[in-house]
């Protein structure tokens, strides 16, 4: 009887591992089985007092295969981009402007101070001293603040706390791919956001409970962004950060008419400009300066003196990837920006290890894309706006048109573990495989006029 009952015991757990959750492991191969691919346009717009938000479905076939969600801000001058973070890495690509991207990592210490505050330290700090019993003014504290411009590439980390600011006289136009398949994210495959502040407009006027209730469900089953302060009582935010209970009250406001991007008061174009010079002199830095709290996460694809192909017919193509930009080894991501001629080729050419999600940047092209069996899944002109999918192993060839062809490609690498099991090789095979290949491609100049 022991024996039957432990046979029983066994089997059940067998089919737990192995049979209710076949898509565990084979998911992702369902979600590629895809008879055409076609170009995705964002299917969300969240409009907010400093500027506008627009969301790719991650829903969709393609995204569903990558296993990614997209995004788009575009910020208005001095307007800021509210404090988040997510559960997933991703790559932020500025496509306009210029700003300023703050970080804050957990555990890393505050070792940069305003140079406002210690100004205003300084003006005062004689009038202080003859003013008995009044508290002295502390400096601003903070981790370091970068400064992006067009052409950057801008690696997130999983659940680290950004926020941007647009301190130019132009919109800042960035796009961002999230990693929705990457080890970090523990939560399903859905798109989500952690707001400190602010929040997604609510819609305000609904008829009866029957509108209410399908209100709801709608933003259930869609990603919202809303204030994670809001959740809490005030007693404990109060308790957990020793301050006032009207204090606590403000963390928790949902002030969400203004949205996601808030317009700045005058006094944020005074706030500490980044270290320029040591982010930009110092492009390769001893090992402590790449680790932890002091790693770098930003590399220009527009500088051409580092370009990895370069044909003066057909153009250039620029590769940011864990050599260039270390964090990405931790992130499994890395990025690509072309430059084709006018009507200029890039030859049929596949990758090994990742999806790519590519963005059109400026001009057109013809692209074709082939799946395993020869067929042709995608055959569109593409412009300026588009996003399209390339899933791992199709093989992709496009030729720009009379204006050439500008884009930027996000990758999502294959984790080295499933690598390893899908190829049943070693651990040190599968890294092999996945890093010392490295990437080929083949840029030809055109060989007759456009048709």
């Amino acid at each position: 009887m022991t024996n039957i009952v432990l046979t029983l015991v066994l089997s059940l757990l067998v089919y737990a591992v192995s049979g209710a959750n076949p898509s565990a492991c084979t998911g992702s191969a369902q979600q590629c089985r895809l008879q055409r691919l076609r170009t995705v346009e964002p299917t969300r717009r969240l409009d907010s007092e400093g500027g506008r938000t627009e969301l790719w479905e991650e829903s969709e076939e393609e995204f569903q295969c990558a296993g990614v969600a997209a995004f788009r801000h575009t910020m208005q001058p001095n307007s800021l981009s509210l404090p988040n973070f997510h559960p997933a890495p991703m790559l932020v690509y500025i496509e306009q402007g210029e700003g300023l991207l703050g970080l804050t990592y957990p555990g890393c210490a505050e070792t940069y101070e305003s140079q406002t505050s210690q100004e205003l330290s300084r003006r005062r700090s004689s009038q202080m001293a003859q003013l008995q019993g009044e508290r002295s003014i502390r400096s601003d504290q903070h981790q370091r603040i970068h400064r992006i411009r067009r052409g950057d590439i801008l690696a997130i980390p999983a659940g680290v706390v950004h926020w941007s600011y647009n301190d130019g006289n132009e919109e800042l136009v960035v796009f961002a791919v999230v990693d929705l398949n990457n080890h970090d994210n523990q939560l399903d495959r859905r798109f989500k956001a952690f707001f400190l502040a602010g929040g997604e407009p609510r819609q305000e006027h609904m008829e009866g409970d029957r509108e209410r209730m399908r209100q709801r469900r709608s933003r259930q089953q869609r990603v919202g962004f809303q204030n994670l302060f809001s959740g809490f009582s005030e007693e404990l935010l109060a308790e957990a950060y020793n301050i006032p209970v009207n204090i606590a009250r403000r963390l928790q406001e949902d002030d969400s008419q203004r949205g996601i991007i808030v317009r700045c008061q005058e006094e944020m174009r005074r706030m500490i400009r980044p270290d320029e010079d040591r982010e930009e002199g110092q492009r390769w830095l001893n090992g402590l300066e790449e680790a932890g709290c002091t790693t770098r996460i930003r590399y220009n694809l527009d500088t051409q003196r580092e370009s990895d192909f370069v044909s003066r017919q057909g153009g250039r193509v620029n590769i940011v990837n864990r050599h260039k930009l270390p964090i990405l080894r931790f992130m499994d991501m890395s990025a690509e920006k072309g430059h084709l001629f006018p009507n200029a080729m890039y030859t049929p050419h596949w990758s090994m290890t990742d999806n790519r999600v590519v963005y059109v940047l400026r001009g057109e092209a013809r692209v074709q894309i082939v799946d395993d069996n020869g067929n042709n899944v995608f055959d569109e002109r593409v412009k300026r706006g588009d996003v399209f999918v390339i899933p791992q192993f199709f093989a992709v060839t496009s030729k720009a048109g009379n204006e050439g062809f500008e884009y930027v490609t996000i990758k999502t690498a294959m984790p080295i573990d499933v690598l390893a099991n899908a190829y049943q090789m070693s651990l040190r095979d599968a890294q092999n495989l996945k890093h010392s290949r490295g990437h080929q491609s083949f840029l030809l100049s055109s060989s007759r006029s456009a048709s």
